[in-house]
């Protein structure tokens, strides 16, 4: 492995605590960001390790608030014709 392998393993390790840290932070303040902790959000998400949902699970997801915002839509509805 060569230096500049070696610096770039090393950054990518500095992200990953570095996004940690303002993790941190930002649920200490109850969630909300300081002033000073924008962050580019795809860079933090290929670098933390984090898993990706694949298409099947996002359809499936998106059906499911679908149908349950139709469902509470519909009972809705219900009650104003009732009125």
């Amino acid at each position: 492995m060569n230096i500049v392998e070696a610096l770039h393993k090393e950054a990518g390790k500095l992200d990953r605590q570095l996004a940690a840290v303002k993790g941190a932070i930002e649920a200490l303040n109850g969630g909300h960001r300081s002033a000073g902790a924008r962050t580019k959000t795809s860079a933090v998400a290929h670098s933390n390790g984090r898993r990706t949902m694949s298409a099947a699970v996002r359809a499936r997801i998106s059906q499911k608030a679908k149908a349950r915002w139709a469902k509470i839509r519909a009972e809705q509805s219900k009650s104003k014709a009732g009125k």
